[in-house]
């Protein structure tokens, strides 16, 4: 977006809170001015969970190319990211990729051992944090750069776990193996980001510029899960270090101490929209990766986000 587009949609705001522009006008042209050109539109291949020769069907039906990959069913499969896949599935992916059927935008690897059942036990056992699983997170982060750089995608990202800023112990040793990451992926010639979920946005801005070298894959809808503040202010805070955006939308939960809700796209308190051209606004022009990892419709809700996005 242009610097008369971003001075336009200011003033047009200025204008609905004065009264002289109407609801829908303002929408329609918010909605006019935060339309993505389909090379910056993609999906996470976990969302459907389906083998990826069933992902690429699913891909060509909501007429999208761009996938952020799971390397998970190469390396270590959960059950949150994909079962088990061979080396023919591995050969399809390459030709994928070759073929120009798909754009790896990003790839992404899971830690040993997390358990999502409450926040205090992903807390607990997220990413590199558990000292028991760090030679064998060690050996999934080499294997999953290796596996990029074969893809020739310039980005692996994962859940890094808990940041504890208040401890100097743990946080040292956050850094460390951090550092480690980044380094190790440097080798293959691939950038690690780091997504965005468990630490509020100040304590992540302060990390990121302890290791230099890394981005970030700002999960919107991860701040609102974790109940670890508003996304639209969060963005402002990171942009310097924002590299891919994922489309995912929550509601803040209810219960203190427990989960949010994801729910579909545009219809949580993301802002929709609105977050979009915020990001704009800041001057961020990478891409936006829809993940859906709820509801009874993923699909549905996959395609509808997309459509949202292009239109």
């Amino acid at each position: 977006m242009n610097i008369t587009r971003l001075k336009f949609l200011s003033l047009a705001g200025a204008a609905l809170v004065a009264g002289c522009l109407s609801f829908d006008t303002y929408d329609n042209l918010l909605a006019e001015a935060t339309v993505l050109t389909p090379d910056r539109v993609g999906v996470c291949s976990w969302s459907w969970q389906k083998p990826l020769k069933e992902v690429a069907v699913e891909m060509e039906t909501a007429n999208v190319k761009g996938i952020h990959l799971a390397l998970g069913p190469f390396i270590a499969p959960d059950e949150r990211h994909g079962a088990a896949e061979g080396a023919e599935a591995w050969a399809f992916v390459k030709d994928q990729v070759a073929s120009g059927k798909w754009n790896v935008m990003a790839t992404m690897i899971s830690t040993v051992g997390e358990d999502y059942s409450t926040l205090e036990t992903i807390k607990k056992t997220g990413g590199i944090v558990p000292d028991q699983h760090w030679a064998a997170n060690q050996a999934i982060v080499t294997a999953g750069a290796k596996l990029t750089q074969e893809l020739g995608c310039k980005y692996m990202s994962t859940h890094a776990g808990f940041l504890d800023e208040s401890d100097p112990v743990a946080l040292a040793k956050y850094v460390e193996r951090v550092t480690w990451m980044r380094d190790e992926c440097a080798k293959y010639g691939v950038t690690l980001i780091l997504e965005s979920g468990q630490e509020t946005a100040e304590d992540l801005a302060k990390f990121m510029t302890k290791v230099p070298g890394i981005g970030i894959n700002f999960d919107p809808a991860n701040m609102i899960l974790y109940a670890k503040g508003e996304p639209m202010k969060a963005v402002k805070i990171l942009r310097p270090w924002i590299r891919q955006v994922h489309v995912k939308d929550a509601c803040v939960t209810k219960v203190p101490g427990t989960w949010g809700t994801e729910v579909a796209w545009g219809t949580g308190e993301v802002g929709g929209k609105a977050f979009l051209a915020e990001l704009k606004a800041l001057g961020y022009t990478g891409n936006f990766v829809v993940e859906r990892e709820a509801g009874t419709d993923r699909p549905g809700d996959i395609r509808i986000a997309i459509e949202g996005l292009v239109k």
